[in-house]
């Protein structure tokens, strides 16, 4: 890891609200799955919570490092250093620093008490969201130099892909019901990190009842490993697009 990377992540991990965040999901993850006997239903619900706190976490916590940071950016661009490799350590440092506090907070309870197969497909969940919405949390700051309108953006993404895009979902499912849709549903279900991640998960853990209509269709067109492998390389796309977009308008703009 590059001296900026790691300046930055020691920088973050001292941070009081990453400390919190961290002791958040520890007390969290704990308490489900602790005190929860029946294992699946303890997942379900832990997914339910890292669905919502860790993109909302993630990508606000690193919009706004981003906007804090810029003179320290412009110091770093005053020496003879590459704009590329500026952003990308940046990038690496935020991301690394959410991971580690995801994998203490809920890493631990998980592998303490969950199986190791569910289990493990919730971590990988995990730190792909913390890494997506810090994606997505570049892309907001770089856009604008107002931190308001940066802030803006940043929870507006994560009310879309949260909230509102299964809602769209909903509407196109009853609007056109009576058309053969299945494989345009499944395409639009891959099109929500928030959305993919929980049919990641459910498909792991075979619970069809569960997985909605855009994931019995996902399930249906892909299969559950067919499904799985699929979903993991379009969450890999969503961790990569909103940063590469990010890097192309930082390596234009006038700072």
């Amino acid at each position: 890891m590059n001296k900026i990377a790691r300046f930055i992540l020691f920088d973050i991990l001292k941070n009081k609200i990453v400390i919190f965040y961290t002791i958040l999901l520890f007390i969290i993850s704990w308490s489900v799955l602790g005190l929860e006997g029946n294992y699946t239903k303890a997942t379900l619900s832990l997914l339910n919570v890292v669905l919502l706190v860790v993109p909302l976490v993630s990508i606000i916590f690193s919009t706004i490092y981003v906007y804090n940071s810029s003179q320290f950016i412009e110091l770093l661009l005053s020496q003879p250093v590459p704009r590329v490799k500026v952003w990308f350590n940046i990038f690496l440092g935020l991301s690394t620093a959410l991971i580690f506090a995801f994998l203490i907070g809920c890493g631990i309870p998980i592998l303490l008490y969950s199986s190791i197969e569910t289990g493990f497909s919730l971590i990988i969940i995990g730190v792909l969201l913390s890494v997506i919405f810090t994606s997505f949390a570049m892309l907001s700051a770089i856009l604008t130099r107002d931190r308001a309108k940066g802030i803006g953006i940043s929870i507006f993404i994560w009310l879309f892909f949260s909230i509102i895009y299964d809602g769209i979902l909903l509407i196109l499912m009853f609007q056109f019901s009576d058309y053969p849709i299945e494989g345009i549903m499944a395409t639009l279900a891959g099109l929500n990190p928030v959305g993919l991640s929980r049919i990641f998960v459910l498909l792991q853990l075979n619970i069809s009842a569960m997985l909605g209509y855009s994931g019995a269709v996902f399930q249906k067109v892909f299969g559950s490993g067919g499904g799985m492998g699929i979903s993991m390389l379009i969450l890999l796309l969503w961790a990569t697009v909103p940063f590469i977009l990010s890097l192309i308008k930082f390596n234009k703009k006038d700072l």
